[in-house]
């Protein structure tokens, strides 16, 4: 290594941190990540820490096929086999959009050295046209404006550069910023994480502290295994809860509790959140965004009135050596129209509910704080599409037989069926009902969405249907059932009538012949698990011998 300049004094002995970083031109959120990697290093230096920066596969949402999600899962594995093949001492993480955060603590955790994860930020807010416009709420907002004919393309195209203004990721409560929230909200990042700006030069403050902060946790041996427990992934669920989070957080930290062995379920996340109302008035489900949230007083403030309301875990341990508690006890909230109270809140119910039933026995999600109060309740007549192509194809046809009141299904987009599970499952509405002036309908899938849609949508339905899961054999006309007050999702078709569509049934996805596609489909996980690897789970979090190098 001294073909680099380095003296000899570097080697005597020091801590090796390790900085993986996303950094990539093809990936926009986190493209200044080599500038937050320059700031952890001064820290490092200070403290005498030796750092090495390093790269890792990084996971654009925007530019990437067929999903991002296909390859979460291959990123941690180059993560953790990065780290565990190289003499470290410890990592810092370096993230950003949406897929980076998951599956770059993923790869740490099942490593278990003392671990720190950095986001890159948010974007400015956007403007256009004098209105707060937010990174991809708005781009489904104006694209059925398009369809609509109230926005012309050329206007379309002019909001681009008015939303994309500055480095960073999605500043709209999408699954960047939740994720971000996340890393805060379990102790794996420092106090503040989440919501500075990522043009703000606090966030490159915050990334030099964060370099002198992973030497000391070298000496203390403190390792994510002793920072992600149960309570842990508790506080997070009802963090996202008041944030009004993204539904792709409960498939990350399920992936993420799976690496370490640590007990979280599903059910988890309806049980813990239930009863958690949404405080923080952003976008999709509200009206600012993350620039805004920081200056409000940012997920300290959050979490102390989660604190104060006996919803937080307050002993759980972070990345700082200090208490939950001891972080966020005097966080103040600086506008009460973002970050609402606990007696008031924005919404009354801010968690992810987990729906069942004969539709989707092993469970599906739906985010209440985006969804229509008056669909919350609603019974209507199924149009079936059989995968995405399908659904591209006729969605908006003059002849799709559709109104407003029935529920529109999308099969076979689940982690095996897409491969990859994709953010499709927000279903723009048939262009016919958008001229009407319906701007949502109840929608039903075993896909994702992005964390910056809106709508009354069901993702992530289990079993998925390209594994024979209920899903694969509703028909056109089946009368579908979503009551979220008690938790059903049903179809009303008995169980012979199930069978009998099951015997007839054929998988329409062949599986891959090569390559990690073909181990991903062989082996993934539906999402009610995390849509992890099978040989992933569990006993992976072995530590790295110190001495092995």
């Amino acid at each position: 290594m001294k073909n680099q300049g380095l003296p000899h004094h570097m080697f005597d002995g020091r801590p090796v941190i390790g900085i993986c970083n996303t950094w990539s031109e093809l990936t926009p959120c986190n493209a200044h990540l080599r500038d937050i990697a320059e700031r952890v290093k001064r820290g490092v230096y200070e403290m005498g820490g030796f750092p090495v920066e390093f790269p890792v596969m990084s996971l654009g949402e925007t530019l990437l096929r067929p999903t991002a999600m296909l390859f979460r899962n291959l990123a941690s594995m180059d993560v953790e086999e990065s780290i565990r093949g190289n003499p470290l001492d410890a990592v810092v993480l370096l993230v950003g959009c949406d897929k980076t955060t998951p599956s770059l603590m993923m790869g740490a955790a099942s490593c278990d050295l003392p671990t720190l994860v950095v986001s890159g930020g948010p974007m400015l807010n956007g403007r256009f046209r004098n209105e707060r416009i937010g990174s991809g709420t708005h781009v489904w907002k104006f694209d059925a404006m398009v369809k609509a004919g109230e926005l012309s393309t050329e206007e379309f195209m002019e909001t681009e550069a008015c939303m994309s203004r500055s480095v960073g990721h999605c500043m709209t409560m999408g699954t960047a910023s939740t994720m971000a929230c996340m890393v805060e909200a379990l102790g794996m990042g420092m106090p503040g994480n989440a919501a500075i700006p990522a043009a703000d030069s606090r966030r490159m403050a915050l990334a030099h502290m964060a370099g002198r902060r992973i030497v000391e946790m070298v000496s203390e041996d403190l390792t994510p295994s002793k920072i992600l427990t149960r309570e842990a992934f508790e506080n997070a669920i009802r963090a996202n809860g008041a944030i009004g989070g993204s539904t792709n957080a409960v498939i990350h930290l399920l992936a993420l509790a799976g690496r370490l062995g640590v007990e979280h379920s599903l059910d988890d996340w309806d049980q813990m959140g239930r009863d958690v109302p949404c405080l923080v008035n952003l976008m999709p489900s509200g009206d600012y965004l993350m620039e805004d949230f920081y200056y409000a007083g940012g997920l300290p403030a959050v979490l102390r009135k989660l604190g104060d309301a006996g919803l937080l875990h307050k002993d759980t341990l972070t990345v700082n050596g200090k208490s939950h508690w001891e972080n966020v006890q005097d966080a103040d909230v600086y506008d009460d129209n973002v970050i609402f109270p606990t007696e008031k809140p924005f919404k009354e119910a801010g968690g992810i509910v987990v729906l069942r039933g004969n539709l989707a026995p092993d469970g599906a999600v739906l985010k209440p704080s985006a969804a229509s109060p008056e669909l919350m309740q609603h019974t209507g007549r199924a149009v079936v599409f059989e995968d995405i192509d399908d659904y591209k194809a006729r969605i908006d046809s003059d002849d799709l037989d559709v109104d407003a009141s029935c529920v529109l299904v999308l099969k076979n987009c689940g982690p095996r069926g897409y491969p990859g599970m994709a953010e499709v499952g927000n279903m723009a509405l048939p262009a016919k009902i958008l001229k009407t002036g319906v701007t949502d309908m109840v929608r039903v899938s075993d896909a994702r969405m992005s964390g910056t849609a809106y709508g009354t949508v069901v993702l992530h339905a289990c079993p998925e249907a390209a594994v024979g899961g209920p899903l694969a054999f509703i028909e056109n006309g089946d009368m579908i059932t979503l009551d979220v007050a008690t938790r059903e999702l049903s179809v009303n078709v008995d169980e012979q009538e199930f069978e009998a569509r099951r015997q007839k049934w054929k998988p329409i996805h062949p599986q891959a012949t090569r390559g990690y596609v073909k181990m991903y489909q062989e082996t993934v996980m539906q999402a009610n698990e995390g849509a992890d690897l099978d040989f992933l789970r569990g006993g992976s979090g072995a530590p790295v011998p110190r001495d092995s190098h």
